[in-house]
């Protein structure tokens, strides 16, 4: 037979990144270069170039994003409380320190301060070196980093922000306490009174006993609080939800207040639109 005939294996990289969402469920993407691995302090850290979603950060063996994909969660996370806000001119994030949603934070000009509160420096030095698409933003003379633990932080300063947003990795270890009424209650003390919270919630498909948790323990401590969702192909189930918890009752955080440009995933229309929820949803974090 011809050679031109036979059929050879194919040389490639197959090296791949699997993050385990149970025993029998994980998402794994392969890999064309090692960047940076290291442990820190806190947790281990691995940067690496994919050839599906591009850079990718995990933290412990789970994803945290990816160059193509996280602009989805960031702008989530970040517009739907400050475009909510009447008056967003402080804004305090709690983890995150990649600086993704910071990007997004920032690029509201009513915000004046946006304190970053993320306990692993080392993730936040490797963002601004690795991940320049999402740690673009450390430079910019509004934000204010501090590398320390948030609970510490919260219990002891002074200042007072008009929206939070929690961006912590899984509630295990050093984060689990992120997602208690306790926390809550210290995360209140540094809200002004129209302050609204924005918190991950994790996917209705993967971990809904944790996110049906963290809804009610939202509700023990917050008059208000409204679930929202979307879509992160690079998180467990790809579907994601978000809990919304205002210090204002009247608060009608459904309807947008302002718009932001550039996005290339929110909208004022995307904002209504996400607190309609499935009703399978509806039923889950009933009271």
């Amino acid at each position: 037979m011809s050679d031109k005939y036979v059929m050879r294996p194919k040389r490639t990289n197959d090296l791949w990144l699997s993050e385990y969402s149970s025993d029998n469920l994980k998402l794994s993407l392969r890999v064309k270069d090692l960047v940076h691995t290291e442990k820190t302090p806190y947790q281990d850290m691995l940067i690496a170039d994919t050839y599906e979603y591009g850079r990718t950060l995990m933290l412990d063996g789970a994803y945290q994003l990816t160059e193509k994909d996280e602009f989805t969660y960031s702008e989530m996370m970040a517009h739907v409380p400050v475009c909510a806000h009447v008056n967003p001119e402080k804004v305090m994030i709690i983890g995150g320190g990649d600086g993704a949603i910071m990007r997004e934070v920032l690029k509201h000009e009513c915000v004046k301060k946006c304190t970053l509160v993320d306990i692993d420096e080392r993730v936040i030095e490797a963002s601004k070196k690795y991940l320049p698409f999402a740690g673009c933003s450390f430079g910019d003379e509004r934000a204010d980093v501090k590398c320390m633990d948030a609970m510490k932080y919260i219990r002891e300063t002074d200042e007072r922000y008009d929206v939070v947003i929690i961006d912590s990795t899984d509630p295990v270890d050093f984060a689990a306490g992120l997602f208690r009424s306790d926390f809550y209650e210290d995360v209140k003390r540094v809200m002004t009174d129209s302050a609204m919270l924005a918190e991950l919630t994790e996917s209705p498909f993967t971990d809904s006993d944790l996110m049906v948790q963290a809804i009610r323990e939202m509700r023990k401590v917050f008059p208000l609080v409204r679930m929202y969702w979307g879509v992160v192909p690079t998180y467990p189930s790809g579907m994601w939800t978000y809990g919304l918890a205002s210090m204002s009752a009247d608060a009608n955080p459904a309807e947008p207040l302002r718009t932001v440009k550039p996005t290339k995933y929110y909208t004022n229309e995307i904002h209504k639109a996400c607190f309609v929820l499935p009703p399978f949803l509806e039923e889950m974090i009933k009271q």
